[in-house]
């Protein structure tokens, strides 16, 4: 019986790129990766809402990951994709450079982000790999309660017209 001291539990993640920095998302929070497409603008949203999307019926808020990382601001293009990930309250969909693919780490291998990053509650920690730094990124704090509730209603608002 192998012993279970040395079973190392292994965590699925999306790795995506932003410029330089490699930010990464659970599998289990990630539903799928599209292309860029056409953002329709939604009057009234946070400044980290970009506008929304219609995904299969499913009209869903698009986020600027470069605001929130703090990473100069530039037009999409068409390389650029979306990734389709959901938190508790909602759908979204993501605006990164590029998707790198499905990884595991150990995880052991998982620094907690606020030994490293204090104050970033959307890090939730990061893994040091031999090529350079992953930040884990923790989708559910990834809005302030301020952002989710100007998005609620902006949302709401325009369902109604």
């Amino acid at each position: 019986m192998e012993d279970m001291a040395q079973i190392k539990i292994m965590e699925r993640y999306v790795v995506f790129g932003l410029n330089e920095l490699r930010i990464a998302l659970p599998l289990s929070a990630v539903e799928r990766v599209v292309a860029a497409v056409y953002i329709n603008p939604l009057p009234d949203a946070p400044a980290i809402v970009l506008g929304v999307i219609n995904v299969q019926g499913r009209v869903m808020p698009v986020v600027n990951m470069r605001h929130r990382f703090r990473l100069e601001d530039r037009r999409m293009v068409l390389a650029d994709r979306l990734i389709i990930a959901h938190t508790a309250r909602r759908p979204v969909a993501l605006v990164v450079d590029e998707v790198h693919g499905v990884f595991e780490y150990p995880a052991p291998a998982l620094v907690d982000g606020a030994e490293i990053l204090a104050g970033l509650d959307y890090v939730e920690g990061v893994v040091k790999r031999a090529d350079g730094l992953v930040l884990i990124h923790n989708l559910e704090r990834f809005l302030s309660l301020t952002e989710e509730e100007a998005l609620t209603r902006a949302m709401t608002t325009a369902a109604d017209r």
